[in-house]
């Protein structure tokens, strides 16, 4: 029986989320198009016949400008210091530059025995695929290279096994059914900011986050949550893209963020959304707090 902690490590947008669930079997992190969707560290655990692979989904690792991008690139690498395997997770439709040298002498540094996922390879025509094989195994050594399909699922199982291979001999290290570590205030909260993510698209950047101000839990079998969200912005002139024209933005968002929530609660779910103007709120203490990102980690 093989158990252990492995980490899905990387550059933003490389499809670290995305692999995660199809692992899990199931949704347990958010997924966007846009770079820095990720800012916590999620723990998914996969159970099989081989064993139990507890899987840590960090967000990516960038340059931070923040001090809520410096706390996740601090959850990111904190990591390596934790787990048996460490995943580094690579889009291979683009050419390795500084950033994917960076996490490389991260994760060679960190001692930690490493799988590299080429990852989007149904993106690529298989000629294509040797050269970028090469081109990563003379950067740096891997127990494996194992190219794959987050979003198709091709060269899933052969990563899988490949993973399962590089873990120690040991019990498992949760129960059977346990699934995430993700709390339903926190996936709601995530749920929200998804589709906020979704619509808005190029509109805004990076600088909305999703606070819960208050959720009730149904007072019988069958009955209603409610769920009353906060959707924070930067700047003024962010709010009226959230609300849109006679609040048809806002009223998408919560529709189809209520349907999601009602099929992971499985029950009837009542969602009161609010844009807020909170400026510099990604320096602010409270508020990284108050959305799980806890104080900095030392260094």
């Amino acid at each position: 029986m093989k158990a252990g902690f492995v980490s899905l490590i990387g550059r933003p947008n490389a499809g670290k989320s995305t692999l995660l669930n199809r692992f899990v079997g199931q949704k347990v992190a958010i997924v966007s198009d846009k770079p820095q969707t990720t800012r916590h560290r999620i723990v998914g655990v996969r159970n099989s016949p081989a064993g139990q692979v507890v899987f840590i989904d960090t967000p990516g690792i960038h340059k931070p400008m923040h001090r809520m991008n410096q706390r996740m690139v601090d959850a990111a690498t904190a990591t390596l210091k934790e787990v048996d395997v460490a995943v580094l997770v690579v889009d291979a439709t683009e050419p390795p530059g500084g950033g994917d040298r960076f996490v490389l002498d991260l994760v060679t540094r960190s001692g930690v025995k490493a799988i590299l996922a080429l990852n989007k390879i149904d993106r690529l025509r298989k000629p294509a695929l040797l050269p970028i094989i090469q081109r990563y195994m003379g950067i740096a050594q891997f127990a494996a290279v194992v190219p794959v399909s987050a979003v198709t699922g091709d060269g899933a199982d052969i990563l899988e096994r490949e993973i399962v291979a590089a873990l120690p001999e040991g019990e498992p290290l949760y129960p059977d059914d346990y699934l995430t570590d993700q709390t339903q205030r926190t996936l709601t909260a995530e749920l929200i900011r998804e589709k906020v993510l979704i619509h808005t698209r190029d509109e805004l950047p990076y600088s909305t986050a999703v606070v819960i101000e208050q959720f009730e839990e149904p007072e019988h079998e069958g009955g209603l949550t409610r769920i009353h969200a906060s959707i924070l912005v930067d700047h003024d002139s962010q709010k009226p893209i959230v609300v849109g024209k006679g609040g048809e933005m806002i009223k998408r968002i919560g529709t189809e963020a209520r349907l999601d929530l009602e099929a992971m609660l499985e029950g009837r779910v009542f969602l009161d959304l609010y844009v807020k103007v909170r400026a510099d709120w990604r320096d602010d203490e409270r508020i990284l707090s108050e959305i799980g990102l806890g104080s900095r980690r030392p260094t």
